[in-house]
């Protein structure tokens, strides 16, 4: 569609948009975990307060130049934050390269820094608050006209993927919490189930269950803790899923079909 020149110019501008919306969504994320106003408010330095300007906001390249430090008072910036940059740039990146200027790619987008807000929170508080579920069902409703197929089939879609995932993990932790006479699974995290099944069907939000539990269990032997918030498993293998899900159930289904 454009020649090679464009396209790099297209690409790279894409990535610099998705380490801003990762930036700005980890920013979020830690405000609400502290119960801080998110949307008024300039930031600061977590360590000496000092008032960040726009020198130490640009994503990936404030980092890099100040050698992960802040300028002020040479506190360590935490390589969680441009690392979260780097791969929400990747990730709008390869949104683009996959499906084009599409719905589907502003879904993309959209979900990724649903999913990556309530991922910071969930990590800070354990706690999936109900307003990133809200925002992701709002984001569904509001591209399901716009999908390539009769919008009661989209709806139908996702109410089956969405139900038969989110309502499975339900029946499953109730069964689990009356074996084990303990929580086995946050009603945050059912709920996450539920919104991430609406964008991705049956076939690939089943993809992406099994997805979680395996990323969740990378994720205890790497922290070597006996509790870890699930919310960011979950994301993480909903973005993938979003992605190559669909392609990935294809593929395996065409294994013995």
């Amino acid at each position: 569609m454009f020649p090679l020149a464009e396209r790099i110019v297209i690409l790279f501008l894409t990535g610099m948009l998705g380490a801003v919306m990762a930036s700005f969504t980890t920013c979020m994320g830690y405000r609400m975990a502290h119960g801080k106003d998110w949307i008024h408010g300039r930031s600061v330095c977590d360590s000496c307060g000092a008032e960040l300007t726009w020198k130490d906001l640009i994503p990936i390249f404030s980092y890099l130049s100040s050698g992960g430090k802040c300028r002020h008072c040479g506190a360590k910036i935490p390589v969680s934050c441009i690392i979260g940059e780097v791969l929400m740039a990747a990730y709008f990146i390869a949104s683009v390269v996959i499906y084009g200027f599409s719905v589907q790619t502003l879904r993309c987008m959209g979900l990724a820094c649903i999913l990556m807000g309530l991922s910071i929170v969930d990590l800070e508080i354990y706690e999936i608050p109900d307003e990133f579920i809200i925002a992701g069902i709002v984001l569904f409703a509001l591209t399901a006209p716009f999908m390539g197929r009769p919008l009661l089939e989209e709806v139908k879609r996702g109410l089956i993927g969405g139900l038969a995932i989110g309502g499975g993990m339900l029946v499953l932790s109730l069964i689990l919490d009356r074996i084990l006479k303990k929580d086995s699974l946050g009603g945050g995290d059912i709920k996450l189930f539920f919104m991430t099944g609406l964008f991705l069907g049956l076939g690939a939000g089943f993809f992406s269950l099994i997805l979680s539990c395996l990323v969740g269990l990378v994720f205890v032997i790497i922290l070597k803790k006996d509790k870890i918030p699930f919310g960011p498993s979950i994301s993480i293998a909903a973005a993938v899923s979003m992605l190559w899900g669909s392609r990935i159930v294809s593929w395996y289904l065409g294994l013995f079909l």
